[in-house]
């Protein structure tokens, strides 16, 4: 079997969720609702959003954890929510911080309502060197940054350097649970 290459398996530009960075909270989820409805049925929905500038240049992905938090300004207040939760604290010590930093007192209807002042930039997530892969490389590179990276997605880059593309984990889950099925064991 041939060696598939990531822009083989990739999600174009034009078929992924994005908005201005100054879009608001609430517009990011419209944009994510719309571009789920016209998605391929038979593949993954989208979870993130990608995030442009002025010069529509990509310079950001919103996760749907970046909204949730978006909406709760006091885990600013604790650090980065991901390392806490791997740091291996018990449940009782992680559930003791909604009251000691007073997390998601308010009732959602009305902690939602700040969805149409908060502005994509101020929640979006800004991609490290390691989140861009070429679309020419083969499916193992773009396999091993997303495990050592531990990232859900890979930007995708033609030779011009320019974004044209997502490679998601889920869509490199698939190929490999096919691969594995396919296999006679």
């Amino acid at each position: 079997m041939k060696s598939k290459s990531v822009k083989e398996l990739m999600i174009p530009l034009v078929e992924y969720a994005t908005v201005h960075e100054d879009a608001t909270l609430f517009e990011a989820v419209l944009a994510l609702e719309k571009t789920q409805a016209a998605f391929n049925r038979s593949r993954y929905k989208h979870r993130a959003i990608l995030v442009f500038d002025n010069n529509n240049q990509i310079v950001g992905k919103v996760s749907q954890m970046d909204l949730i938090r978006a909406l709760e300004p006091k885990y600013g207040k604790i650090g980065d929510p991901a390392k806490i939760s791997r740091a291996g604290f018990s449940p009782q010590f992680l559930k003791s911080m909604l009251d000691t930093f007073g997390l998601w007192q308010e009732p959602l209807a009305v902690t939602c309502q700040k969805a149409s002042k908060i502005k994509a930039k101020d929640f979006m997530y800004t991609p490290t060197e390691g989140e861009y892969i070429k679309e020419s490389a083969m499916l193992g590179e773009a396999i091993h940054q997303l495990v050592m990276g531990h990232h859900h997605s890979l930007l995708v880059l033609n030779q011009e350097e320019k974004i044209v593309g997502i490679l998601r984990l889920s869509d490199v889950f698939e190929e490999i649970s096919q691969t594995i099925k396919a296999c006679e064991v």
